[in-house]
């Protein structure tokens, strides 16, 4: 155990704060679910609670630092800015991490340079943010522009070079940026009903009787196949259908 895991109580004894069990972390979340010194977004949710704790064993955060540093946006784990250079900095390939800003250019560069490997640098600009759109855009780009394009160069720098210390999760400050997306199926279309045919003209039906019968009596072709062709282009009624069924084949015919 760590010593930010460890806290005294009386008589010198210590109590871990990190659950050792699923069935540890689910009554802790539950309990710190009810705590009002937690983000909004997870009071009263045990069960994000639990996730972002997970989140957090795996960056190296204990649970409560994870609550703190590990937001969910649109439905992603992020972590902020300043705890994602808590997490490259401690880790033991880290051997040093860089930040310089440019006031007269608005460009923010970060160094970053891991154990036995090229320096690599980063550089996010006023104009970049213009290109992205995120110029002006209401909220901290309007207010804290500066802080901003810093974060987007600490990101590309420490997600680059540092990807098994982050394990994938993204910059809170670059993922409430990104558009939501509306992910709910649209409705599947309406059945439409099926094209009423015109009902088969009863002169035409006189008319064409003689050479059904002709036709099946000769053997050419059965009762039902002509109801069925028939029936593609018109509507026939049961005393129809049952004219055309009356015409039996003659035996020895054509």
């Amino acid at each position: 155990m760590t010593e930010s895991n460890v806290t005294p109580i009386r008589g010198g004894q210590t109590f871990s704060l990190t659950p050792q069990n699923l069935d540890e972390a689910m009554k802790y979340a539950d309990i710190i679910a009810k705590s009002k010194v937690i983000p909004k977004d997870y009071q009263g949710n045990p069960g994000d609670v639990l996730v972002a704790m997970q989140w957090g064993l795996e960056l190296g955060l204990p649970p409560l630092q994870a609550l703190q540093n590990i937001a969910v946006i649109n439905g992603r784990p992020a972590v902020w800015g300043d705890a994602m250079l808590a997490i490259v900095r401690s880790h033991p390939s880290c051997e040093y991490v860089s930040e310089e800003f440019d006031d007269s250019r608005w460009v923010a560069t970060c160094r970053a340079k891991r154990r036995g490997e090229q320096e690599q640098i980063r550089q996010f600009s006023h104009d970049d943010a213009q290109r992205a759109g995120l110029a002006g855009k209401q909220g901290p780009w309007q207010s804290y522009p500066k802080r901003m394009i810093q974060m987007r160069a600490r990101a590309f720098a420490l997600r680059d070079v540092f990807p098994d210390a982050l394990r994938g999760i993204a910059v809170a400050e670059e993922v409430r940026d990104i558009p939501e997306k509306d992910v709910t199926p649209e409705p599947a279309p309406a059945a439409s009903e099926p094209e009423q045919l015109p009902p088969y003209p009863d002169d035409r039906f006189a008319e064409n009787l003689p050479k059904w019968r002709q036709a099946i009596q000769g053997g050419r072709i059965s009762a039902e196949e002509v109801i069925a062709k028939a029936s593609s282009s018109y509507q026939m009624t049961d005393e129809q259908a049952e004219q055309i069924r009356q015409c039996q084949p003659i035996e020895g015919g054509e």
